[in-house]
Formats: structure tokens, sequence, C-alpha cells
């Protein structure tokens, strides 16, 4: 039986996902790190050794997979080319057709497996798509009579991924919206209004090419720089974080936890977080009218209270800016996936690619 391989790149880590021929996923790998600052050719190398590794668990060598499908943050060419994509280290990784090498590194494997490219956004949009209406199953996460529950009947979804940046993508009638060129769905660089941001501080972190933009407010990227200047004010100066020798980045990533134990700062970073999300879909909403909206990636982590809370003040600040007619009608949803939903999407597309 043929083996079907989705591959997904994040800024910080990379996950491997194997699925057999009748659309159901054999396992989802542990996240490894993506050692973005050490090049292309360690990553290709990393991903390499993972997939011959989950393959060998499972019985399987490189001469069973059919198709390979890769994932990354962009912004790249239909082709999978990268064009000074911010998660992963533009000096090193700018113009690096990152689909051939995966795809020659294979061939040195096994002859003849093509790798097909999609940004990450793309292939977590479709990955929760496919889950929600069961045209993949996945036994190890959602049950069968779970599967059965699922509404079939969505159309039209858009899916943001909040982790090191901020993904983006849309499924209309079950198809991935890639674009004309392969770029569609960067939601984490639309411009916000400089009202989202506490600070003049929080609005001169600079992503990509602009200032004020989604992924400057959504991300791991906009906690750590946000968090930074939190910690230098009188009213935190007395934080636990400010104790701790650690580097700011490594503090943010503590945020989550902090939040969910009530802690005042954590818990502000998070709401400002979650309103400047909320502008984000309505935005996003006005163009795409869609039956969901839904927030993944790494936030998906936190505790089920800070969930609730999260998706309040989202919803909340949603509604407060909205026109009549979209105002209170927002299907606002958390990833069934969670950070999964990336790899999930790109065994998906690879799906697709065969058929």
């Amino acid at each position: 039986m043929s083996v079907f391989i989705g591959v997904d790149v994040g800024g910080t880590t990379c996950t491997i996902c194997l699925g057999n021929e009748d659309s159901t996923v054999l396992g989802v790998s542990q996240q490894f790190p993506t050692r973005s600052k050490d090049g292309p050719d360690a990553t290709i190398g990393d991903i390499l050794a993972q997939i011959v590794r989950e393959l060998e668990q499972r019985g399987y060598g490189p001469n069973d997979v059919a198709e390979i499908a890769l994932a990354t943050p962009g912004p790249a060419t239909a082709d999978g080319v990268l064009l000074q994509t911010p998660n992963l280290d533009p000096a090193k990784w700018d113009r690096f057709p990152v689909r051939q090498a995966l795809e020659d590194a294979f061939g040195e494997l096994a002859s003849g497996v093509r790798v097909s490219y999609i940004g990450d956004g793309q292939a977590a949009a479709l990955g929760e798509y496919a889950v929600r209406t069961a045209t993949i199953r996945w036994p190890d996460w959602i049950s069968d009579a779970q599967h059965a529950a699922f509404d079939r009947s969505i159309r039209s979804m858009f899916m943001v991924t909040v982790g090191t940046g901020l993904g983006g993508g849309e499924v209309r009638e079950g198809v991935t919206v890639r674009g004309c060129k392969g770029r569609a769905g960067h939601a984490g660089h639309m411009m916000l209004p400089a009202s989202v941001f506490r600070y003049d501080h929080d609005r001169q972190l600079k992503v990509g090419n602009a200032y004020c933009t989604a992924e400057s407010a959504v991300s791991l990227t906009a906690l750590t720089h946000q968090l930074a200047h939190r910690l230098t004010l009188e009213q935190w100066r007395d934080h636990p974080l400010n104790h701790q020798g650690s580097s700011v980045r490594e503090k943010a990533k503590q945020l989550r936890e902090l939040a969910a134990a009530g802690d005042p700062l954590a818990q502000e970073l998070l709401d400002d977080q979650a309103r400047a999300l909320g502008v984000t879909l309505l935005t996003l909403n006005y163009i795409g009218d869609y039956d969901l909206l839904v927030i993944g990636g790494g936030v998906c982590d936190i505790s089920p209270a800070l969930r609730e809370r999260y998706l309040s003040v989202a919803k909340q600040t949603y509604d407060e800016h909205a026109l009549d007619g979209f105002r209170g009608s927002a299907n606002l949803s958390f990833s069934l996936c969670g950070d999964q939903a990336g790899v999930i999407g790109a065994l998906v597309y690879a799906y697709s690619q065969q058929r």
C-alpha cells in the first residue's frame, strides 16, 4: 500500500505526517527544531531523516512513498521558491528552492517521487477543513463518532494560524484558494489601525515590509516585542519575569501558562492580541463572508478557560467594529487540529496532487 507524506516547516519547528491510500492519517511526528539559522541544508537533512524514521516505525520504506507535499511560511512562488520569508532567516533562505531541494534529497532514497508545494497558512486551512468535513480520517486524534458528527455543509472557511508569525488560508468548496501566483492568504501582513496597539512601542515592530500589521500584533514575534517594553514599565518592575536571566523570547513563550494562572501582565498581553485578532477577522470576513472563521496554530494550546476568554475578547472586538449585518453573526472557533492543522493539510494536498 502506498504512503503519502505531509511536511510542515514552521519558523520554529517542523512536523511530518503519514497517510495511507484510504485518506487515513497513519501518524504525526513529534515536532522537531527547524534550525532556520543553520540554513536550508540543515533543515532539509533533518526533514529527510525524520521521514525515514516515521516510515520505518510503521514498517515502510522510501520506495513505498507515492507523493510528498511540503508547506512552509511565505511569501514564496507557487513552485516553492522562498522570497524574503520573515520567519525563515532571509539571509540564508531568500530565493531558496525549498520544494526542489526536498524532492532532490528524497530522490537519492527513492526515484520518481514528486514533492508538491503549498503555503503553510493554506495548508492549515485545508487540513482543518478536511477534518471538519470528514474528508480525511484521523483516528489517533478524532474518533469515528466525532467524524460522523462533523459538518459536511461547510462551503467556505478562513483560518488564521497564530504561531511564530501569523499565517492564513482560505478554502472554498473543498479547494484551497492559492491565488494567481500561489500567494493567497497572507492575513498576517494586512494593515491594522494604530488604535489596536496599546503603546507607541508596539507600533514600531516591522514585520515583512510594514509596521502595524496583523502579524506585528498577533504572533510570538509580536508578544516578544511587546513584553520587552512592558517589563521596563514601573507597574511591572517587580514582575517575576524581570528576575529571570533568559531571553525575552523565552520569557514570551511562558505567557500562556502565566495567563492561565491569572498573571495580570500575561493576561493583558493576550487580551491585546485577541482584540487585534478580532479586527483582523472582521476585515477578512468583509471580503470573504465565510461560513466559518477559525483560529489555529500554537495559541490553541492555551487552557480551556483562557481559550474561552481569548475567543470572547476577539468576538467582542469583532462586534464592536462590525457593520450591521456582520455584527453578531460571526462564526468564530478554535481549530480542532490545533498546531497540527498545517501538516494534516500538507497531507491532504499530497492526496489532491495524485488525484
